[in-house]
């Protein structure tokens, strides 16, 4: 299956199903559930204090989502209208359109850009 590697606090707020939509500067084809996968990075963390978050996990797969969709964002005033489904204060062009998220046992995995296969 394929994970998706995000940086918290945004991979929790999948998870938690608060973030529905993943907000990328590429489109991508695939479709299907994958893995959330909260890398090492940890330069997003100012905004777990924001949003609340405490006790985030790093550098693991932490639950499962669903793309069913890619969104594209003609212009900043549409994205700005889904602020509270993806929670991104830049203009990003696409927007992945998530559901059926959960969380699940963690497991320790190093991250990769783009979708990647987990075995």
């Amino acid at each position: 299956m394929k994970a998706l590697s995000l940086k918290q606090p945004w991979a929790e707020l999948i998870v938690n199903g608060k973030k529905v939509i993943e907000t990328r500067k590429w489109r991508t084809k695939f479709r299907g559930q994958f893995f959330v996968h909260s890398s090492n990075n940890k330069t997003s963390l100012n905004y777990a204090g924001e949003l609340g978050l405490k006790d985030l996990e790093f550098g693991k797969l932490i639950g499962k989502a669903e793309l069913v969709d890619v969104k594209e964002y003609k212009n900043q005033e549409d994205f700005g209208k889904d602020y509270d489904k993806h929670f991104a204060k830049g203009f990003v062009k696409y927007g992945f359109i998530l559901k059926n998220a959960k969380r699940i046992n963690t497991i320790p995995l190093k991250g990769k850009l783009n979708f990647f296969e987990v075995k």
